[in-house]
Order: structure tokens, then sequence, then C-alpha cells
């Protein structure tokens, strides 16, 4: 007898871990899955480097909120990560506010500097000069990183901004174990060494570079981040720092000017969104391409049987192929900075625009993008730009992209001050229909003017159910960042996968010009001879983007930190 109920405990038991869920059914951990994200109760952050991450979920334990946690990455980041995380850049922010159910997109953009004109990047022959465009001081936009941080840390955080950056000051002045990755990049990347600064900033004193394991301390970057926590973002565009950057542009021919410092404002935009299968999607509006044409895929792909076809098939991958196409043409023509031309965002998001170019796709055989173009009537990735997310408790959502364009910008420090500066006017069309550094070709709505910004792929995004953040996340990747991001969301609302599957599935990325269907590492030979023959031209590349992203659901936070970049990391607050 007493054996009988031990048995039928243990299979009652047994059964419970195995069927046990919560109170919309799904399960807290599936085994059914070899990927498994982190789980949290009181927050979540991710971002590409461990070290930042946590100095998130410190912020949130000690009382701040999303945004005050994100505010304290992103200047971690510029310390830990100087191929990406920034004060010399730019990027987008956006910010989901609970108490006032409340979502925003912070536009820290570069802009060009009030000397810049259509034409300053050709030569004699009227060609772009790609040096002058890419690793000059000319190639510098006004940086927004440092106002778009402070701006949304003084009127959506809830701490002290001095309390916000003391973790950066920290990881600056002690210093922090160099990563093999930095280590690596470091060593590779010899043209650094040819700036000064840079050399002083990155080099050990004999010129050599760190090995991993060994303490790299940023005394000048840190003094940078002193300034701002006293004077906040004034130490940057009229202070200091901003004496420095003017010094160094006048050495040595760059354009930024102390007016230009002066005359830099972040911008505050409505959000682009849409509806997926039920599911709010919002994201960032032009002078981001990223949202538009996010949602212009979305619409095109909720015609087509995604999850019938399932995840990683030659089928879905078709139609998703085929969408991106159209949505990069459309990109080429239409997008530009909206203060300066008119962006048809209401048109290019249009569930029947969507619907007509679903219409347009042969379900086995590919359209050549030769046959493709701007559908409205009327090379390599760089590993530049990175991503982090920021949920907590109280569900407040923060989804951030910034950027020096190239991995170390231009590779020139502002002396005495230890930032890097971007090369972000390689992001205009210096000539109208030559493409830039990611093979992306733009036209006269993206030329370069004074004051303007350059358009960009950046996609901070989240999706909503019922009305609340359900999924945060956004990707680095330069051209690929906007299919990246598709993917992961296709991962999990169409495919149902968790968001550790849904961001370590192999990825896959067309931009209609060139005609190359681009794949990572893990499709299996006989998916990639079944897209062959429906006339794709299949080419093997290295791994696409850093897709760091959190999921919520039965009032747990899931934190995903991409593999594809070693030392990305999420954390939970205790």
């Amino acid at each position: 007898m007493q054996n009988n109920v031990m048995k039928a405990c243990v299979f009652w038991l047994c059964w419970m871990l195995a069927n046990w869920t919560l109170a919309d059914t799904a399960p807290i951990i599936r085994y059914d899955s070899i990927h498994h994200p982190l789980i949290g109760e009181q927050g979540m952050v991710v971002s590409q480097h461990h070290l930042a991450s946590q100095v998130g979920a410190e912020i949130l334990e000690q009382g701040g909120n999303a945004v005050d946690a994100a505010v304290a990455v992103g200047f971690s980041l510029a310390v830990v990560l100087p191929r990406a995380g920034n004060l010399g850049g730019g990027g987008f922010m956006l910010v989901h506010l609970a108490e006032e159910n409340k979502t925003l997109a912070l536009d820290y953009r570069e802009m060009a500097p009030a000397a810049a004109h259509r034409d300053m990047f050709l030569n004699a022959e009227g060609a772009v000069d790609k040096n002058r465009v890419r690793f000059s001081h000319s190639a510098a936009g006004v940086p927004g990183t440092v106002a778009g941080l402070v701006h949304a840390q003084q009127r959506y955080g809830k701490l002290k901004l001095k309390q916000v950056m003391a973790p950066a000051i920290k990881l600056a002045d002690k210093g922090f174990a160099v990563t093999h990755d930095l280590a690596d990049k470091l060593a590779a990347y010899k043209h650094l060494k040819r700036n000064p600064a840079t050399l002083k900033a990155y080099y050990k004193p004999d010129g050599n570079s760190y090995a991993a394991g060994e303490v790299l301390r940023q005394k000048d970057l840190a003094w940078s981040l002193r300034q701002i926590q006293r004077y906040g973002e004034s130490a940057f565009y009229r202070g200091k720092i901003a004496d420095k950057i003017v010094a160094e542009m006048e050495r040595a021919g760059g354009l930024i000017t102390r007016e230009d410092l002066l005359a830099y404002r972040v911008v505050e935009r409505q959000p682009v969104a849409g509806n997926y299968r039920g599911l709010g999607v919002v994201s960032m509006p032009p002078p981001s391409s990223g949202g538009v044409h996010l949602l212009q895929m979305l619409n095109t792909l909720e015609t087509f049987p995604m999850e019938e076809a399932g995840v990683g098939s030659s089928r879905s991958i078709h139609w998703m192929v085929e969408a991106m196409k159209w949505a990069y043409a459309d990109r080429s023509k239409y997008l530009g900075d909206p203060d300066f031309v008119d962006v048809p965002v209401k048109e290019l998001i249009a569930k029947g625009y969507g619907q007509a170019i679903a219409r347009r796709i042969h379900g086995d055989r590919a359209t050549p993008s030769a046959q493709i173009s701007p559908g409205l009537k009327g090379s390599d990735e760089s590993r530049d730009t990175t991503h982090y997310s920021v949920m907590d408790a109280d569900g407040n959502a923060v989804s951030n992209t910034y950027t020096l364009n190239f991995s170390f910008g231009s590779g020139i420090t502002v002396p005495g001050t230890g930032i890097l500066l971007n090369n972000e006017m390689d992001d205009f069309s210096a000539k109208p229909g030559a493409p830039n550094a990611y093979g992306l070709i733009g036209a006269e709505a993206n030329s370069i003017q004074p004051k303007k910004r350059p358009l960009s792929s950046m996609t901070p995004t989240m999706v909503f159910k019922d009305g609340k953040p359900f999924l945060v996340t956004g990707s680095p990747g330069g051209s690929r960042i906007i299919t990246t991001v598709l993917q992961v969301l296709v991962n999990v609302m169409d495919h149902g996968l968790n968001v550790a599957e849904a961001v370590h599935t192999p990825r896959f990325h067309h931009q209609w010009q060139p005609d190359k269907l681009f794949m990572e590492p893990g499709f299996s030979v006989d998916t990639q001879t079944l897209l062959t023959q429906k006339g794709h031209e299949v080419q093997r590349v290295r791994t696409m983007g850093s897709a760091q992203s959190i999921l919520w659901q039965n009032g747990l936070f899931y934190g995903a930190a991409d593999p594809r970049r070693p030392d990305s990391g999420a954390v939970a607050p205790k």
C-alpha cells in the first residue's frame, strides 16, 4: 500500500514538472529546447558586454528605473566596448513609460555640420573619395550620444545623473580586464595606431596591444565622464570637452565648430506603429529607416502561412527574402531626414501596400532585383553599432541602439578626452546612386545638407501584448539590422520560439542590391539547394547582428544575450 502511494506521488510530481503552467499556459522553462533564456523577477538588462549589463542591473537594484539603467549601460559601454559604445557617436532610443502608458522615440542621431554640402566628398573626377568620407576629421557628424543619454535620464529617470554615471567613471578610472574579443580587435585594427590620441588611449605605452586579462585604464575618458557627471550635456557641447573637440577640428581641417555643438538638439519623435497577427509593433521612425521597413515587411508576411511553413524552411525564407527586396528598394528612394524631406511613412506602412507586395511574390521563384523598383506610385557587415534592452519591475522598457558607424568610428580620438569620433557622414548619400560602405544605395532624399541627420538602419523595437511590452529587441549590423530584428520578431510571433531560441536561430539577409541572399552558418545544404533552385544566389557569410532581447511573460523577464558577440550578457537585478 505504502509502495503504491509513493509511486502515485512520484508520478504526480513528474506530471506536475512536465505540465505545470502559469496563468496563460506558457511554461516558465521548456525542456523541449536546448536554448534557455535567463529568468528574472525584478527586471532584466541585456547588452553586448556583461560588465555594462551588470551596471544596469545594479542601477535597478538601487531604485532606478529602466531609463536610469539604460543610460548607465550607455555610458559604461563607452568604456568597455570602445568599438561601438560611445560618447562621440549617436543613436536612437525607444522608451515605454508604464505609468503614462506612452511610448516615445528619442532621436539623438548625429547631424551634419553647418559647413557640410552635397558634393563635399567627391574628388576631381566626380567619384566619392572613400578615405575622406570614412577616415578623416570631415567624416564626423556632430555627436548626439551625450545629449541623448542625458536628455533621457533627466526627463524620464528617477535617480541623479551623478549616481547613474558613477559606475562608468569607475570602469574608466580603475580599469577593467580586457576580454579576448577586445584584445583581438585592437590587435587587428592596426590603423588605429596611426592616430596618436587613439594609440595613447587604447594601447600600451610601448605601442603594443593589450592581451586578454590585462587591465585597460582610460584616464582621459574618465575625465570626460566626470565633466558630464558634473555639468551634464553642457560639458560636451559648450564646456571643456567642446573646447578640445573644436581645437582638434581646427588643427586637422575638420568641419565641426563651436556653433555646431551649441546648435545640437535631441528630437522627440512619434514612433511608427502597426500590428502583426494581433500583437502591437512599435519601432523607430525616420531618420531611421528601420521601423518603417520592419512594418512594411511584416505587413507583407502577414499574408503568408509562416507558422505552417516552419522556422528556417526554404518556403519561409523565400517569402521573407522577397519581402526584404521590396523594402530595401523603397528605402533607396524614399527615406531620409523628415525635417528636410517628405517621407511617405503612412503609405509605406499601410496594410494595403504590404498586401500588394505580397501579390507580386511568386511562391516558387525568386524575382530578380532588376525587376523590382521602388513601388509607391508618386558588402560586408560592420560590427560597429551596438544595441541593448532594459525592462524594470514597474513595466517601463528601453530599447536603445547607438553607434560610431564603423568599428571604432573613424579611428580618430579627440586628444585629452578619450572620445572616438564617428564617421557617420558616410551614411549620407555622398553621391546619390552610389553605394555606401554597406552597399546601400541612397537617393536625393538622403543627400548631404547642413544640420541634416543621415539615414540609418537602426531599429530599436518593442512588441506589445494586451497593451504591455511583451518583447524588447534591436541589433547592430549596418544594413542587416532591419532583417535581423524582423527574424527575431517572426521567430517569436509566428513560430512560437522562446526568446533565446529566437535570438540563436541562424539568420539570412537580402537588401535588393546586390541581388544576393546572404546566409550565416547553420543552414543545411538541403535548404540552401532548395533556395538556389528557386532562383536565389546564395552566399555564405559570417554571423549577422547581435539582437540583445527581453521577453516579458507570466510576470517574469526572460533575457537572451546574443551568442554572436562573445562578451554579451544578460543580468537580472536581485
